[in-house]
């Protein structure tokens, strides 16, 4: 018989024995022309696919293994996935009658395979009690192949995805038929197992034979698959690295597919790191980091990974390396989506003006949006996630920067949060201001009128707009016997943007810095400087049903007022940090009395919060000072953060902490580095791991019981490195 004549049998059939015939003898000498893809493969009425959606059988797992039905259940989706595998090379034989003859002959060989393995299925199907078609089956494999173009694409989706994908869904079934005492289920999965490495090596073969040379194997195979399909696809839960080196992968691919993540049905939320956006919204286009704050944004770029759920999708300038994700995985984080946002040929700030060019052509995207919007053309990253459906959009902060890198995407977002009301806004904007902070905390004073150890309405901060007010503001704090005093923009970054005043008399600079500030319409708040004995943060979530409390965290912060650290304690999600109540007399009625405020701050903020639509993640710094009196005070309401904070980020590392320990977050510059003797920072997380190595218990996936691990890539980071520990 014909090649061209049985894979046409095969493939419009509408009964399993013509399927899974194949006669001894089988010529290729008229392969014939190319056929157009049918829409679905002839088959028995009871084994057609079921629309998308409707009527699918749900996979049954390995919950109920110990019973034959379920074990049946399970086989009959296996049988499926084989008939289609079968299906699937008949129609690769008769798309490209001119592929070489070689590549024909093996696919033939892998197609009686399949047919070998759909029968095995069925007999122990049927030994199970279920006979095939008596569960609605899928035609997803059918959907993600047939619309091939070239015999590479049939390599890539199905031998070097799917089939690949086996060697891992193989070796795990059978462990877990083994484990309920079904052996001859067991051996038919190795069986198939070992037929399966042959059928990857074939398709790696000929995928080496038709990629590009320059290329190698897995960004040929990147770019090969066509979404819906990704290397995703092509592991299951337990990645097997022997399988695939007896197929001949090499270990580069293996590594970097044991570290690509993408959802595979899940509709990903959307990170990245913009950490300017309140400086944006203070000056708009004529913002411009300076080089120290645009490489920050560079290398903690990767950090909203520990934001999200597994698959989510992180934009980055660049993806962290393989090694390093690697050592994430194996500490037991979850890992996401990369999407790199690199070599657009021009970069704007949110106003549209043309920002200056950035080195080595990764677009700096905290810094300068890229062109985003779709009148100018989106870069092709975000033209690429602009296909798919996406669940929520996450920056760091919501601001006419993150707007401008999102434009291309809001049209995409499904559900309730098409029109969720977390877009940035005017009102929304109003929140990051200091005074709007300031007066907001002053209206909450006024609830406790009485309450000892609060910080009073005079130490709460004033705004003003004119010089005259602020000269005002300096002499009554001064009048009161507080010598020193801040001066703050009213929006600007954390520690920036803020004045000192210790001398006695205004220096001429310090009357210039107010004065320039003032005519350029930027807001002031004056208020006493206070001695901070302990400042920590409450971290909050606004959602549809109302402010959510997500836990507290302590906060370490340099003479200037800018972040250092962040730490949790156990019990973080319900009480404030013992090291705050600790400096108060009586520290379990304080505890209790500052609940009470805080509940009471929450209740007034989720008011203001729905008044301006605002949803997503908050922060609210607060500290513990000494008065001049020496007693300690609390001042409950520093500055609100309507955006994720480090203190966020801290309380969701905490996650993956084993109970009882107490986590350290903390960002360190080359200079510390290099001062506790590290050349760089590579050389730095040697050391770290030296001193403090990782120590993980629990099974499947790890948690951290004590050790340090870095959280950008060291190898990458040029000033700044994230460092997470854990110890008692």
């Amino acid at each position: 018989m014909e090649l061209s004549e049985l894979a046409g049998r095969i493939l419009f059939a509408t009964t399993l024995e013509e399927k899974l015939w194949c006669p001894p003898d089988v010529t290729d000498e008229r392969p014939g022309s190319s056929l157009d893809t049918p829409a679905m493969p002839g088959r028995p009425e009871e084994l057609k696919f079921k629309s998308q959606g409707a009527g699918q059988a749900e996979f049954p797992g390995t919950q109920r293994l110990e019973q034959a039905a379920e074990r049946g259940r399970l086989l009959h989706f296996f049988a499926n996935h084989e008939l289609l595998a079968t299906e699937l090379m008949a129609l690769v034989l008769l798309r490209f009658p001119a592929a070489p003859p070689a590549f024909r002959r093996g696919v033939l060989q892998t197609l009686k395979d399949e047919q070998a393995h759909t029968l095995l299925y069925l007999q122990r199907m049927k030994e199970c009690g279920i006979q095939f078609g008596e569960l609605p089956v899928s035609g997803y494999f059918w959907r993600a192949v047939s619309t091939m173009e070239h015999p590479m694409d049939y390599v890539a989706a199905l031998s070097l995805t799917f089939e690949q994908a086996n060697l891992d869904f193989c070796r795990h079934f059978a462990c877990e038929f083994q484990l309920v005492g079904d052996v001859t289920t067991a051996k038919l999965l190795d069986q198939v197992y070992r037929d399966e490495i042959g059928h990857v090596a074939h398709g790696l073969k000929w995928f080496r034979h038709w990629k590009n040379p320059g290329q190698g194997d897995w960004e040929a195979f990147c770019r090969q698959l066509k979404f819906p399909l990704s290397p995703q696809r092509a592991k299951g839960l337990t990645l097997n690295v022997e399988g695939r080196r007896a197929a001949g992968l090499d270990a580069e691919f293996i590594a970097e597919l044991d570290v690509y993540a993408q959802s595979k049905g899940r509709t990903p939320n959307v990170f990245v790191f913009n950490p300017f956006a309140e400086a944006f919204i203070a000056r708009g286009h004529a913002f411009t980091p300076n080089n120290l704050q645009a490489q920050l944004a560079r290398d903690l770029a990767n950090l909203p990974q520990y934001l999200g759920r597994q698959d989510d999708v992180v934009i980055v300038p660049r993806r962290p390396s393989v090694q390093f994700l690697s050592e994430l995985k194996r500490a037991g984080f979850a890992l996401p989506e990369f999407v790199e946002l690199e070599g657009a040929p021009g970069l704007v700030r949110p106003g549209g003006t043309t920002g200056p060019q950035v080195e080595q052509g990764p677009a700096i995207l905290a810094q300068v949006m890229p062109q985003a919007g779709p009148e100018i053309g989106a870069p092709s990253a975000l033209t690429s996630l602009a296909q798919r459906k996406l669940g929520k959009l996450r920056p760091w902060a919501w601001g006419p920067d993150s707007m401008k890198l999102f434009a291309p995407l809001l049209a995409r977002v499904t559900g309730e949060e098409r029109t969720a009301p977390q877009r940035y806004n005017e009102g929304l904007a109003q929140l990051y201001s200091k005074s709007w902070s300031a007066a907001f905390l002053r209206r909450m004073l006024a609830l406790f009128p009485r309450e000892d150890g609060l910080c009073t309405e005079a130490e709460a901060g004033r705004p003003v707009n004119e010089f005259a007010q602020a000269l005002a503001a300096i002499a009554s704090i001064r009048r009161r016997g507080q010598h020193k005093i801040v001066v703050k923009e009213a929006l600007g970054l954390a520690g920036h943007n803020a004045l000192r005043l210790w001398e006695p008399e205004l220096l001429p600079a310090q009357r210039q810095w107010m004065m320039r500030a003032l005519e350029n319409g930027r807001e002031l708040v004056v208020e006493p400087w206070l001695e901070r004995a302990q400042d920590f943060s409450a971290q909050l979530e606004m959602e549809p049903g109302g402010l959510k409390l997500r836990g507290f965290t302590g906060l370490v912060n340099d003479a200037k007022g800018q972040f250092q650290a962040n730490w949790a304690a156990p019990n973080f999600a319900r009480r404030i940090p013992s090291a705050v109540t600790a400096l108060f007399a009586k520290p379990v009625a304080v505890t209790a009395r500052w609940h009470r405020v805080f509940e009471q701050i929450f209740a007034g903020l989720e008011a203001e919060l729905r008044r301006v639509d605002f949803t997503g993640p908050l922060g609210i710094d607060a500290f513990v000072y000494r008065a001049t009196d020496g007693t300690c005070r609390l001042k409950p309401i520093v500055e609100i953060n309507p955006r994720y904070t480090m203190g966020r980020l801290t309380l969701e590392l905490m996650k993956q902490v084993c109970p009882g320990r107490r986590g350290l977050f903390r960002i360190i510059t080359r200079k510390a580095a290099q001062a506790e003797g590290a050349e760089d920072f590579p050389s730095y997380a040697r050391l770290l791991q030296a001193r403090q190595p990782l120590q993980l218990e629990g099974q499947p996936r790890s948690k951290i019981r004590a050790g340090a691990l870095c959280l950008n890539d060291p190898a990458q980071a040029r000033s700044w490195l994230a460092v997470f520990e854990v110890a008692p």
